[in-house]
């Protein structure tokens, strides 16, 4: 995508310039330098949507032979084969210190670090090592470009929100280059969309599988220990007991009221709860303030002409935008 100061420039879906924040943040901090952004987006991809699908054998151990025969068995082995060697590369360069230039350390750095010193009292194996760097980008990479990809189309659809949200923002950009992190804790606006935004597409609606640890009983049920449980958040968020008119963008509703999705309050829960909530949230969500906070400051976004907004989503653990969005984005003047 090309952005010249004075043109209006038509770019293909929030999806194709929100890749270039996430890959350059996520491949940053986590490996020490960008990788083929391409390659990757389509290994990663192939990853999250065999993570999301449904296994047989998994609940029917004697009928494996039918993923097997549907083909997912080899896909999974596949994939599994080509992240291994992607892997395997990153930490070579690692370990060689073929990576140069770079003075903090990344999560790589850290994770060869605990490996070798003795005093941890317990050894990181390798595939343990690659076992987490895959979560990084698995859990932190797809879910945070997604929350992205569907504020931008609740902003076209809401015209009025996306000027409130632009206004917040100039006000505080005050005619510099861009919004930094330290602006972000006087945006209240910007911090309320993307909070109505989770609630109503939370990107990943059941959350992840977990499993009871002991015998339980709630609402009547007996829940045996080892009992995989499955907990519907996005359910939870359109509770019309719980909230009014679930089923509407008022980022409003979020401008008077403590709620916050960092696992304190239950209705409200995108991330998880408890010490099974995902450990990566402040970091996702300063990501997605800043990359938003400077699209509505920079630019003016317009829907081509004619065009209807389809907010189809797709099936799979993460829930993305079926259908990618044409938009004119027209640099504005702060």
């Amino acid at each position: 995508m090309v952005m010249g100061e004075e043109v209006t420039v038509t770019t293909k879906a929030p999806r194709m310039f929100l890749m270039v924040a996430r890959h350059n943040s996520d491949d940053w901090v986590a490996l020490g330098r960008t990788y083929d952004g391409k390659k990757f987006k389509g290994l990663l991809e192939r990853f999250l949507v065999l993570l999301g699908s449904f296994t047989v054998g998994s609940y029917i151990p004697w009928l494996r032979w039918v993923d097997r025969l549907s083909g997912l068995e080899g896909r999974s082995n596949e994939v599994a084969k080509q992240f291994d060697e992607f892997l395997d590369g990153v930490i070579e360069e690692h370990v060689n210190k073929k990576v140069v230039g770079v003075e903090a350390q990344d999560v790589v750095d850290i994770l060869l670090a605990i490996q070798r010193d003795s005093m941890t009292g317990f050894r990181l194996e390798l595939n343990e090592i690659k076992a987490i760097i895959l979560d990084v980008f698995a859990a932190g990479t797809d879910t945070t470009f997604t929350n992205l990809e569907w504020a931008i189309s609740e902003l076209l659809r809401h015209p009025q929100t996306m000027k409130k949200l632009q206004q917040e923002a100039r006000e505080i950009g005050q005619g510099r280059s861009m919004i930094t992190e330290d602006n972000l804790d006087n945006m209240p606006y910007l911090k309320a969309v993307l909070k109505e935004t989770l609630r109503l597409h939370t990107p990943i609606p059941l959350l992840v599988p977990h499993e009871s640890t002991q015998d339980v009983k709630l609402l009547g049920y007996d829940i045996t220990a080892g009992t995989q449980v499955i907990i519907n958040a996005w359910a939870i968020a359109m509770d019309g007991s719980i909230w009014e008119e679930p089923d509407k963008f008022r980022p409003e509703r979020f401008l008077d009221t403590p709620i916050d999705y960092k696992g304190f309050h239950f209705e409200l829960i995108p991330f998880g709860a408890g010490r099974r909530g995902c450990p990566g949230i402040q970091f996702a969500m300063v990501v997605n303030e800043l990359v938003l906070a400077n699209l509505v400051y920079k630019f003016d976004f317009t829907l081509t002409g004619g065009e209807d907004l389809d907010m189809s989503e797709t099936i799979g653990l993460t829930v993305h935008k079926k259908c990618p969005i044409l938009v004119v984005a027209t640099p504005c003047v702060n």
